[in-house]
Parts: C-alpha cells; structure tokens; sequence
C-alpha cells in the first residue's frame, strides 16, 4: 500500500516538473519575441531619429530656419518635430503632444481624412486647405504642401509639409467673391444695357441690353457687335477705339444706332470704357447703353415746336405792327370827329350828349393805348436788348417827370438806387409801368410811393411800395397775366403789368408782390446780374 502511494506521487511529481518546464520553455519564447520586439522599435526609432538628423544635416536646418512653419509628424498625424515659425504659428511645441487632426475645425475634419489618405496612397499632398484652431483657439485657414518620409528600404516612417497662412488670402477671396455677387446683381438690374467686348467679340451681355435687341443671352453671344450696330455708328466710334486701344483715351461716349432682331432701329447714348490688365494694356471694353429714342423725338418735337414758336412771334409782331398802323388810322379819324362834333355841338347839345362826347372820346384813348400796349409787348425779347450802364436814379427821375403823379402823392426813393447794366429803354418801361399803377391806386390824403434796392450776391432786388387800396390775394398771380385788370377802371389796359413781368423774366428774375387792403401794396422784384 505504501508503496503504491509512492509511486503515485512520483509521478504526479514527474506530470509537475514536465509542465513546469513546458511553462519556462513558452515564457523563455514570449520572452524572447517581447525582447525582439523592443529591439526592432528602438531601431526603428534609432533609423527615424537618424533619418531625420541626417535629413536636417543634409538640408544645413533649412526647414528649421525658414520663415514658413514647418512640421515632421508620426504617419498616426502626432506632431515630432517642429520649427520655429511652426511653434509661434500654432502656438504649440512638441512636448504638448498633439496631433494635427485636434486642431482642425470641425467642418474640415471630412476632408482632412479624405486629404491623408491620399497622401499615404500617393506620397504627397498639394494645397491642402483646411481650417484650423491655434493654441489660443483662434480660427486660421492653412495651405500645407508635404510629403511622406521613407527609410532606405522605402518604407514610410513619416510625413512632413510646410504650412503657409492663407487667413487673409482667403477672407480677401470670400470678399471678392461677395463682391462679385453684388456686382452680378447690379449688373443683371441695371436699368442701363451692358455689353463686355474684345475687339467687337461679345463676351458677356446682361438681360436689360437683351431686352432692348430682342435677342436671348444665347443667340446674342453668336453675333458679333457689327451684326446689331448700325454702319454708320461702328464707323463715328472706330477712331476714337483706336485712340483709346492707343492709351490716349480711357473712355468715350457718343450717340448710336442699335438693330434689333425685328430689324427696328433704336437710338441709344452709348459710353465706352476701358478695363485695363496689370500690364497697363486694354482686356476689355465695357458699354453702358442707355436708350434714349423718346429723348431725342421729343428733342426734335422740341426743336420744331421752337422754330413754330419763332415763326409764331414774328407773325405775332408782324399782325402787331398792321393792327397798329391800320386801326390807328380810324382811331384818329373817329377821334377827330368826336372833338369837332363837341366844339360845333356842345352848346346845342343836353348835358347827355355832352357826356356820350366825351365818353367817346375817351373810349377812343383807351383803344389807343391798348394797341400800344400790344405792340410794346410784342416787341419785348431777348435778341434785341441794348445792355448799357443805367443809372437807376436818373431813370425816376424822367419818370416822374413825364407821368401825371396827382398832387397828394409823393414819389421818393428811399436809398440810393443802383447804376446796373441792362437795356434803358426796357428799365424805363418796367419802372414805369409799376409807377404808373401805383399812383393812380391812393385813395389816401398824403399819398407816397416808396422806391428802394438792395443788393444780393448774383441779383438786384428792387421794392416798390405804395399806400394806396391794396391788392386782394386771388389777384397776386393773375395780374401779371396779359389783358388781366383788377376792377373796373377804366383806364386799365391789363398789359402793363404783363410787360413788367416779360422784361424781367428777359433778366432771369422774379417779381412778387405783399399787400394789405386798406394799407397799400409793395412790389417786389429781382434783375440778374449782368457781366
């Protein structure tokens, strides 16, 4: 029995040393593979450190030095050597730890992906564009350009690039870019036709010129500038487009005729520009078209309703000056018998006949001076003003020489009136008519008419007040209008004041007038200054 147990437990001890020895012998091998392992990493990192010494000995620390940032990094993106420019750039150094993919902004990490992927596939990458945050978080875009690094068996070890700040690029880019929008839009609404050439060849044309052809964008980008441009037009600009292909001219503009594709004709104001390159020679030629047919017939309409106008007044002057002279005649006729039939009837006569005499008569005088009246006004224009130094003070004083000024009224002038230059002869008649209309309307006892001037910069603004009815406020315009009155009197034409108004619009002025029933009236009016 006992030694049967013995036997058992000598081989239970025999099962135990085997299996000992098995476990030493596979421990002895991981051993041994962990061993080789850590032999091969530390020579796979002794060849990347001297790939890279002897890299940067071979380039003499250009990559360190230059200006631009410069990175080495693991082929799992983590950052292993970094330049100067790098550091201050990003804002980190190699003991952070970081890998390139943490610092690029989310809306670029697809892309980021896609971009290493093809610089494992390829070996390089070229104008990789992403977006990316510095250490102080702040938003940079980034162009890098690099490459994969590789031992002497070929095998990649690692990726280098050098990174180039493009932030201002960039926004300068979307700006342009904005820019361009907005200029696309102004351009498409314009309200002026725009047409972009090279030598007559069409390049761009926007909807507002297409509109006035009749053409689409399509068929007109077909057509050369000849095909829609009169002759006669392309002709009167080719000298000065060769003046301005010379340099000598930036730009021109002149009237031309359009064809449109219904073969209508329009007449357009056409302004050529010159777009020059950064060499200073022409690239372009830039149009702005604004039609202006309507201008130019109602310019036409304009011109011909000008020469029927001056046709007009010279009739006008012309039927004045007969219906002077033959109304005149019997005037003085029917005159002359009124005033013989008073001298040989008066004492026969009742006091009714008497006073039909002389109604007669004064009827007579009316119509006389109405057609005086006339032919003054007719005659009043611009072509036949005789300019000469007028002494406004001499000019009152003839006139209140020779107009029946009752005697409860006074004519003084209140400053001393200037000497301007200006047609006599017209001054006098404007003077005149509104002195002669103030005098004879002051019912007051001490009647007095005040004349008076004050100068302006560019005008003369001349005051004419009187304190006589006044004038009621539906007449202020109307009395300036010819055969217009205020009242019944008798005497009143209706042109005087229409005169006055004629010669001073001559001298590109106004005339206006206050006035206060009961209290008077002052007229008030301006003269240009004449050079």
């Amino acid at each position: 029995m006992e030694n049967k147990e013995i036997v058992l437990l000598k081989k239970a001890l025999e099962r135990q040393k085997k299996a000992r020895k098995q476990a030493e012998n596979i421990l002895e091998k991981k051993s041994k593979e962990l061993y080789d392992t850590l032999i091969q990493l530390k020579e796979a990192n002794r060849i990347l450190e001297n790939l890279l010494d002897d890299e940067s000995s071979q380039m003499g620390n250009v990559f360190v030095n230059m200006v631009d940032p410069y990175i080495v990094m693991d082929l799992k993106g983590k950052m292993i050597k970094m330049n100067t420019a790098a550091e201050e750039f990003l804002g980190y150094t190699i003991e952070d730890d970081i890998l390139l993919s943490d610092l690029v902004h989310p809306e670029y990490k697809e892309y980021s992906k896609n971009s290493f992927s093809a610089l494992y596939a390829t070996g390089v990458i070229k104008r990789f564009r992403p977006r990316i945050f510095t250490k102080e978080k702040g938003l940079k875009y980034i162009e890098i350009n690099g490459s994969i690094i590789k031992d002497s068996s070929g095998k990649s070890i690692a990726a280098q690039g050098v990174l180039r700040d493009i932030t201002y690029e960039s926004e300068m880019k979307s700006l342009l870019d904005l820019q361009r929008k907005r200029l696309n839009i102004i351009v498409e609404n314009s309200p002026l036709g725009i047409l972009l050439t090279v030598k007559g060849e069409l390049i761009k044309s926007n909807k507002t010129i297409q509109e006035m052809l009749g053409y689409s964008e399509d068929e007109l980008m077909v057509l050369q500038t000849q095909d829609f441009i009169s002759l006669e037009s392309l002709k009167a600009s080719q000298e000065l487009r060769d003046e301005m292909y010379a340099g000598n001219i930036h730009h021109f503009s002149l009237n031309k005729k359009y064809l449109r594709k219904n073969g209508t004709f329009f007449s357009a104001k056409t302004t050529v520009n010159a777009v020059h390159n950064n060499k200073g020679l022409l690239e372009y030629e830039v149009a702005l078209i604004e039609d202006i047919t309507n201008e130019l017939e109602l310019e036409e309409e304009k011109i011909q309703l000008v020469k029927d106008l001056e046709s007009s007044n010279k009739g006008l002057q012309e039927y004045a000056h007969i219906v002077s002279h033959d109304l005149k005649s019997p005037l003085r006729s029917i005159s002359a018998l009124t005033t013989w039939m008073y001298e040989d009837y008066k004492d026969k006569l009742d006091d009714n006949g008497v006073f039909n005499l002389k109604m007669m008569q004064e009827k007579v005088e009316s119509m006389d001076k109405l057609i005086d009246g006339i032919l003054k006004y007719s005659t009043i224009k611009s072509d036949n003003l005789d300019n000469s130094s007028v002494d406004v003070n001499e000019v009152v004083k003839e006139i209140t020489d020779i107009i029946y000024i009752p005697d409860h009224v006074r004519v003084v002038a209140v400053n001393t009136l200037p000497t301007i230059f200006a047609d006599r002869t017209k001054i006098h008649q404007l003077i005149q008519n509104f002195l002669s209309n103030a005098v004879v309307h002051i019912e007051q006892k001490n009647g007095l008419v005040e004349v008076g001037c004050v100068e302006r910069p560019k005008y003369w603004e001349f005051s004419i007040k009187d304190n006589g009815v006044g004038i009621p406020k539906e007449y202020h315009e109307k009395i300036f209008k010819i055969f217009q009155s205020i009242g019944n009197k008798e005497r009143s034409t209706g042109i005087g004041l229409s005169i006055v108004k004629k010669i001073i619009d001559l001298y590109e002025g106004k005339v206006w007038l206050e006035s206060e029933i009961g209290k008077g009236t002052t007229f008030f009016f301006t003269l240009k200054k004449q050079k």
